[in-house]
């Protein structure tokens, strides 16, 4: 099956105290087709973020190349980037970072209206969104009159709003107890068989891990396929 996402030999470099460079990531090798769920679990420290981050374009690797859909981040301009991150990929994060002074709809209605989008045509795809996350009696609450579990679900319909390629959450269930949880989890697989988006998460949450197509463990700087799913803290 052909990779929408593929990650050849990347590595990331940070400098150390010691005037030295302390490696992060030392030779990632992933490729990740549409429709597919891929969870990446290892200890805290172990890089799992930094690498989601290079894979989104927020930052660059120190070595190796990232393609989306065959096209190398490295030949992107800057403008490219943010305009690939804004269409295309999809961001989900354990704190919600939703905008607190708008409403949930109108949160929603942000990356549409960054790209362009007519205030009309924004509101009735968001409307749409809120909807399928169980949030279409909220929509014109702010951020702080929503419980935790209903600001992550906002959250995700914000990045699901352009319709992205590449959704990359990063521990999406951390903060959530175990009903809320399963509901995001629901959404993540749902969004991958109905409309073939792939899906990586970073977690430490063993059940979410478990209904993965494709469970990686990074470790040593490296991905390699885990065994038995074991959640560490």
């Amino acid at each position: 099956m052909t990779a929408l996402l593929e990650a050849r030999a990347v590595t990331k470099h940070f400098p150390s105290g010691d005037a030295g460079w302390l490696e992060v990531l030392g030779g990632v090798d992933l490729a990740v087709p549409r429709g597919e769920v891929v969870a990446i679990v290892g200890a805290s420290g172990s890089g799992k973020s930094t690498l989601l981050h290079l894979l989104g374009a927020l930052d660059e690797p120190t070595g190796g190349e990232i393609r989306l859909d065959g096209v190398s981040y490295a030949a992107l301009a800057a403008g490219e980037a943010a305009a690939l991150r804004n269409r295309r990929l999809g961001f989900v994060f354990q704190y919600h970072h939703l905008l607190r002074e708008f409403s949930a709809l109108e949160n929603v209605m942000m990356p549409l209206r960054i790209a362009g989008w007519t205030p009309r045509r924004a509101r009735e795809r968001a409307a749409e969104l809120l909807a399928a996350v169980g949030l279409e009696r909220r929509s014109t609450h702010r951020p702080a009159a929503l419980s935790g579990g209903e600001q992550q679900r906002c959250a995700i319909a914000r990045a699901l709003v352009p319709r992205p390629d590449l959704v990359l959450a990063d521990e999406p269930t951390g903060n959530l107890d175990h009903a809320n949880g399963t509901l995001v989890s629901d959404l993540f697989f749902r969004l991958a068989r109905d409309f073939g988006t792939a899906v990586v998460i970073v977690t430490h949450n063993q059940q979410l891990a478990e209904r993965a197509d494709r469970v990686l463990r990074l470790d040593d700087g490296r991905l390699a396929p885990a065994g038995a799913v074991e959640a560490q803290a």
